[in-house]
């Protein structure tokens, strides 16, 4: 915008008016100026905008003076099925209803997907306006694979739990995306090592904020780095290069059923080697697991 446009705000071309309907539209993941002029301008000629916060939908709002304020609501994971309904109403008696996430696209590992749903089991109009993407735009910095890739949305927060969601993708030959927080970076790249093997990864946090970052690496070597460190600071997205041997290794559950074979006969230790050697497992790895597989048989008997 140039000075004149700051001076008088943000205006919609003369004439524009939206069809009722439902509009999923990108907001900016960091700088305020990756909006695009067909967003501020369906934002602008909104009857209602809902969003996950408000707080962070006025900032935008603020950047740009668009002058909706009273036209914002919240809908997010809390909102219930009645929400649902009220928001559907709308946009039968001729509301243009714009569905907004705090950034990036709507829908994204954020809430919303029922809301569309529910819109296309009512024959409602529903649109898209892309823009800026947090998963993508970490695939293009992060230098691997691009050709086939696949996002896997927020790594579950307990290591059994995390474990068990990378070994379901031991053997898809392709790039790895995940969303991950700082205080479980170190964590969640040990399970990457014990299950997925020492593969490269990009750690790309703060996109297109003022301290974007990509730290790019073997596992290994970027555990200790961050031992040496520390947790870096900000939002994260970590993208997994493909394994030269994906599609040949055995996934989580194989892995446990063999390794609970193996201790009928075995000990601990001669188990987790003799697994290791058949399925290319870190043995410490394995070790831990059938230690756990011997608790809980001892609990059950």
């Amino acid at each position: 915008m140039d000075k004149k446009d700051k001076e008088k705000g943000y205006e919609k071309p003369e004439g524009l008016s939206l069809n009722a309907g439902l509009y999923c539209v990108a907001t900016p993941i960091g700088n305020l100026g990756d909006i695009t002029m067909r967003a501020l301008d369906v934002l602008k000629a909104a009857d209602v905008v809902l969003c996950e916060d408000t707080r962070v939908t006025r900032k935008l709002f603020r950047a740009y003076q668009i002058d909706n304020n009273a036209r914002l609501q919240v809908y997010n994971d809390h909102s219930k099925e009645d929400a649902r309904m009220r928001i559907l109403d709308m946009i039968r008696q001729g509301n243009a209803v714009v569905l907004v996430s705090d950034a990036g696209m709507p829908l994204i590992s954020d809430p919303g997907y029922k809301l569309v749903r529910s819109c296309q089991e009512e024959g409602i109009y529903i649109t898209t306006i892309p823009g800026a993407n947090a998963p993508l735009s970490a695939l293009q910095l992060s230098g691997m694979s691009s050709d086939k890739f696949c996002f896997l949305g927020f790594l579950p927060p307990k290591s059994t739990a995390r474990r068990k969601l990378l070994g379901q993708w031991v053997q898809v030959n392709a790039s790895l995306i995940v969303f991950e927080t700082a205080p479980r970076l170190a964590s969640a790249l040990e399970d990457i090592y014990n299950i997925l093997g020492n593969r490269e990864v990009a750690v790309v946090r703060e996109i297109t904020k003022m301290f974007e970052e990509v730290k790019r690496g073997y596992v290994e070597d970027l555990l200790q780095y961050y031992k040496e460190t520390g947790a870096p600071k900000g939002e994260i997205v970590l993208v997994i290069a493909p394994s030269d041997d994906a599609g040949k290794g055995p996934d989580e559950e194989t892995v446990y059923a063999m390794l609970h074979d193996a201790l009928e006969t075995m000990r601990v230790k001669e188990a987790a080697k003799f697994v290791a050697e058949k399925t290319g497992r870190k043995k410490t790895y394995l070790y831990d697991m059938a230690l756990s597989i011997n608790k809980e048989q001892e609990k059950r008997d």
